[in-house]
């Protein structure tokens, strides 16, 4: 280019190589499209539970088989990173990037949980909820959360993976990147049982919060920690909605007779739809966004090489 020669508002937005492909809509629509062929692959996958399944465990194996799924995805996504231009994704699920370790998968599952917790003990105090002891048994509750990660890695996998991933080679600003795998996370959940503007508005903001988590920390295994963390814990844990869905195997339970809505609880969606999960997210963006500027986190490039 010229040097007397202004750059257009496309040269500006966009990264060096750039091409037309990854205009934000193409990568998004290739999302889907994964979405709906893991799904269908994932749900040819249940069937080896079919020789577990009884009047007794009926529930169990229900909502198990449910989460495991999701394994669908992931094979539907690694199979598409095969293809050449996606190739360097896969750095960015291994040791390439330095922040995927055990002691940031260890700190996600304590912020998932944490985050969470704080929520749901706010809704206990404020006596929206009554949540009393079932019954905890162990095998199946190892067994649950092995499923939870796989569902929650998964979508984190489509989101902070594969969208963020080509956002962030596209676009110049990282917000974009940030921001835009946050949207799709929330559309994602727009027909879930009970879902209200603000469960949407939430859950881009914890769309937003992983992907801080991706961007700082230079980890996705962080924020696949911390999403199952944080559906383990109130789904099964807590037996309370997750994304509108109550879980028939946990180990406490809830009260649903007696829960009512208020800025600590949403009866239709759970912790998700309130103003205290509002605060305790963007808390945790702002904090992310502290930490990492002050010590100048950036993640690897994984388009560089």
């Amino acid at each position: 280019m010229p040097e007397n020669q202004n750059p257009n508002i496309l040269q500006k937005i966009h990264n060096d190589n750039f091409k037309w492909n990854d205009i934000f809509i193409f990568p998004t629509l290739i999302s889907l499209v994964l979405l709906l062929a893991g799904q269908i692959l994932g749900q040819l996958g249940t069937v080896v539970f079919i020789p577990f399944l009884n009047n007794e465990n009926y529930d169990y194996i229900t909502i198990t088989a449910q989460y495991f799924s999701f394994w669908g995805i992931w094979a539907a996504f690694l199979l598409y990173f095969l293809c050449k231009w996606n190739r360097p994704i896969y750095k960015a699920l291994w040791t390439k990037c330095k922040g995927n370790n055990i002691v940031h998968l260890l700190l996600g599952l304590l912020i998932g949980f944490g985050t969470n917790a704080i929520c749901i003990l706010v809704a206990v105090l404020h006596k929206d909820i009554f949540i009393y002891y079932d019954s905890f048994q162990p095998l199946r509750v190892l067994l649950i959360f092995v499923c939870i990660f796989i569902q929650s890695s998964a979508e984190e996998l489509m989101c902070r993976g594969f969208l963020y991933q080509r956002l962030r080679k596209s676009y110049r600003h990282p917000a974009v990147a940030i921001i835009g795998n946050a949207v799709l996370f929330g559309f994602l959940h727009i027909f879930n049982s009970g879902v209200t503007p603000l469960a949407i508005a939430n859950i881009v903001l914890v769309g937003i919060s992983y992907a801080l988590f991706v961007y700082y920390c230079d980890s996705i295994w962080l924020p696949m920690a911390a999403h199952a963390a944080w559906n383990f814990t109130q789904n099964i844990l807590f037996g309370l909605p997750n994304s509108g869905i109550v879980s028939p195997f946990s180990i406490f339970k809830l009260d649903a007779a007696t829960a009512k809505d208020s800025f600590a609880y949403n009866v239709g969606f759970g912790v998700e739809s309130t103003i205290v999960a509002c605060v305790v997210l963007i808390i945790c963006c702002v904090l992310t966004i502290l930490w990492g500027e002050k010590y100048k986190k950036k993640p690897t490039d994984i388009w560089s090489e």
